[in-house]
């Protein structure tokens, strides 16, 4: 069974950054795909990122290129998102999701079956 935390959210303000952890137990050999997502409130879950096994194929929204990078340490089962120039629109409920068995980085929720409690990041404006 794999159990997926995160943890490193809080309140910022706009252009500053914050950095978010997702550690993931239970992958075989370390080897899960992961992703992020967010849900701001009276919104769907959406997209933010992902990340493949060995940390080589990455994806990202269009919303967050060049302001934020996932990143991987297998030898800490960690998943990191670095989010830089922050603006009141990144405000939501970050969730760490993760998977044994995609190859690739994916964007669609449905293909996560491990997903954390989620952690609030909120930027003021």
């Amino acid at each position: 069974q794999v159990q997926v935390v995160e943890s490193g959210g809080g309140l910022v303000q706009a252009g500053g950054s914050l950095r978010l952890s997702c550690v993931a137990s239970g992958c075989t050999n370390s080897r899960c795909a992961m992703g992020w997502f967010r849900q701001a409130p009276g919104k769907e879950r959406e997209f933010v990122t992902a990340i493949d096994w060995s940390g080589r194929s990455t994806r990202y929204a269009d919303s967050v290129k060049g302001r934020f990078t996932i990143s991987r340490d297998n030898a800490k089962n960690t998943v990191y998102l670095q989010m830089n120039s922050l603006n009141p629109e990144d405000t939501a409920v970050y969730y760490c999701a993760a998977d044994q068995t995609m190859l690739t980085p994916r964007d669609d929720p449905e293909r996560y079956d491990y997903w954390g409690q989620g952690t609030q990041v909120t930027v003021s404006s």
